[in-house]
C-alpha cells in the first residue's frame, strides 16, 4: 500500500468512526420521543417524572446506539457474524475481573486529583432523572445491565473500534476510539443547569473519566476479541456506582451524601445521556 492510500485508509476509518458516533448520539434523541409523549415532565422537571417513564426514557436512550450499529453491519453487509459473542474463557473472566478493579481505581485516582485542584464535578442527567429515590437506583441496575453497556460497548467496541483495525493498530484503535468518545459527550458536559457554561474544571473531569474509562474497556476488547468481557465490565463497574448510590441514599446521612457526590458524578459520567 502506497502513503496516499494508507493515508486515505486512515483517514476514511476515522471519518467512519466519527459518523458512526454522532449517528449513534443523534439517534438516541429521537429514540426517546416516546418517552417525552408519555410523561412531558421529563422534559422540565426529569426527577419529578414517573419512575416508568424514566426507565422507559433510559432504555430507549441507548436504543440508538444498538439501531445505527446493527444498521452500519446491514449496509456494509457484515451481518451479524460480525459480532464477538460468546463465553468468556477463564482468562476471559480475569479481565473483566482486571476491567472493573480497574475502573474502580481509575475513579478513585480522578477524585483525588479533581480534590486537589478543587475540581468542582459537572452535573449528570442521570442524577437528574435518579433524584433522592432509592428504587429508581435499583431501576438504574438493571438499566446498565441490559441496555446502557450493551448497547455502548457493541457501538463503541464491536463496531466503531474493530473497523478501525483495519487501518491502525490495535491499541491505536483503542485510543482513537475513547478520543471520539470523549469529545462527542463535550456538549453533554459543557452546559451547565442553569443553560450557561459549565466550568472548564467540571468539563476535564468528565472528559477524563469518560476517556480513561473507553481506554479500559476498549482494552479488555482488544485484549479478548469478545464484546462481552468490557460489556460485563462496564455494566458491572456501573452497578457498583448505583449501589454505593443506593446505600447513600437508603441509610447514609446528609453529611455522607454531601461527601459522596463529586465521587458518584465522576463515576457516572460514563453514563453519558
Amino acid at each position: 500500500m502506497s502513503t496516499v492510500d494508507q493515508a486515505d485508509g486512515y483517514t476514511r476509518s476515522v471519518l467512519v468512526a466519527v459518523l458512526l458516533s454522532v449517528a449513534g448520539i443523534i439517534a438516541s434523541q429521537f429514540t426517546t420521543v416516546p418517552a417525552f409523549l408519555l410523561d412531558p415532565t421529563l422534559l422540565e422537571s426529569p426527577a419529578e417524572a414517573s419512575n416508568t417513564a424514566t426507565f422507559i426514557f433510559l432504555t430507549l436512550n441507548f436504543a440508538g446506539f444498538f439501531l445505527v450499529g446493527g444498521a452500519y453491519l446491514w449496509w456494509t453487509e457484515r451481518g451479524w457474524d460480525w459480532l464477538d459473542i460468546r463465553m468468556p474463557t477463564r482468562r476471559g473472566w480475569l479481565y473483566v475481573l482486571v476491567g472493573i478493579f480497574g475502573s474502580i481505581a481509575f475513579v478513585m485516582v480522578v477524585n483525588v486529583v479533581a480534590t486537589l485542584f478543587e475540581l468542582p464535578s459537572s452535573e449528570n442527567q442521570v442524577m437528574e432523572l435518579v433524584g433522592d429515590d432509592p428504587n429508581m437506583v435499583l431501576l438504574m441496575i438493571v438499566v446498565v445491565f441490559l441496555f446502557n453497556a450493551p448497547a455502548e460497548e457493541f457501538l463503541f467496541r464491536n463496531v466503531i473500534q474493530k473497523r478501525l483495525y483495519a487501518a491502525f493498530s490495535r491499541m491505536s484503535a483503542v485510543i482513537i476510539t475513547s478520543i471520539i468518545f470523549a469529545l462527542v459527550h463535550i456538549p453533554a458536559y459543557a452546559l451547565a443547569a442553569d443553560g450557561g457554561l459549565a466550568p472548564l474544571g467540571a468539563i476535564g473531569v468528565s472528559l477524563a473519566v469518560v476517556f480513561g474509562g473507553s481506554i479500559i474497556f476498549g482494552t479488555l476488547y482488544a485484549k479478548t476479541d469478545n464484546l462481552l468481557v468490557p460489556t460485563a465490565a462496564h455494566a458491572a463497574f456501573n452497578a457498583f456506582q448505583f449501589a454505593i448510590l443506593y446505600l447513600v441514599l437508603r441509610y447514609a446521612p446528609e453529611e455522607l451524601e454531601n461527601m459522596m457526590a463529586v465521587s458518584l458524578e465522576a463515576g457516572l459520567a460514563l453514563l453519558p445521556l
